[in-house]
C-alpha cells in the first residue's frame, strides 16, 4: 500500500467532493469537502491534499502553510471517505503530512477533534498528539505534536520529494 498526498487540482476536485464520512459521523466531521475547496480561495494559507492510495482516492486533508502568532501550524481537516475507513489510511495520511510539515521546518502542529470522537482520538494518541487542556475550544479538543521537525526515515525521501515536486507544479 502507498499513500500519496497529490494537490487538489482541476483534475480532481470533483472527484474530492464526492468523498463523505458515514452518517453517524457528521456530528465529528459536519462540513463536506466542497466547503473546505470553496473555503481555500479565501483563506490564502489553507492548502488541500488529495489522500491516494495507489491511484485510488481516500480521503482529504486540509492543512495551514503559514503559522499562527504562536508558532503554531494547524490541520483543520482531514477525513476518509467512508468505504476506506478502518484500514490505516488515516493514520499513514497523516504521516506524510507530518513529513511534509517537518520539511517545512514546522515545530508545532495543532489540530482538534471533538470530544466524543474517539477513532480521532486514538490516532492522534499514537502519532504523538498531546491535549493541551482538557478544555473544550470551540467544541474541539485541541492537540499538539510538538516537534514535528524530526529526521526523516531516508526509506521515505523519494515519496516526500514527489510530494514536495506535486506542491511545486
Amino acid at each position: 500500500m502507498v499513500i500519496n498526498l497529490k494537490p487538489v487540482s482541476v483534475e480532481n476536485w470533483y472527484e474530492c467532493t464526492q468523498l463523505k464520512v458515514k452518517t453517524e459521523q457528521l456530528n465529528v466531521f459536519p462540513a463536506p469537502v466542497v466547503y473546505w475547496i470553496a473555503e481555500s480561495k479565501y483563506v490564502d494559507d489553507f492548502e488541500l491534499r488529495a489522500v491516494y492510495r495507489d491511484d485510488d482516492l481516500v480521503g482529504f486533508i486540509v492543512f495551514c502553510t503559514k503559522p499562527d502568532k504562536d508558532e503554531n501550524y494547524w490541520i483543520p481537516a482531514i477525513m476518509i471517505d467512508e468505504k476506506y475507513q478502518g484500514k490505516g489510511y488515516g493514520k499513514a495520511a497523516m504521516e506524510k503530512l507530518i513529513e511534509l510539515m517537518s520539511m517545512m521546518n514546522c515545530k508545532r502542529l495543532m489540530i482538534g477533534h471533538r470530544p466524543n470522537h474517539q477513532i480521532a482520538e486514538c490516532l492522534y494518541d499514537s502519532l504523538g498528539f498531546k491535549k493541551v487542556s482538557e478544555e473544550v475550544v470551540d467544541g474541539e479538543i485541541i492537540r499538539l505534536l510538538q516537534s514535528c521537525n524530526k529526521t526523516i526515515d531516508c526509506r521515505h525521501l523519494s515519496t516526500v520529494f514527489l510530494t514536495l515536486t506535486d506542491t511545486i507544479a
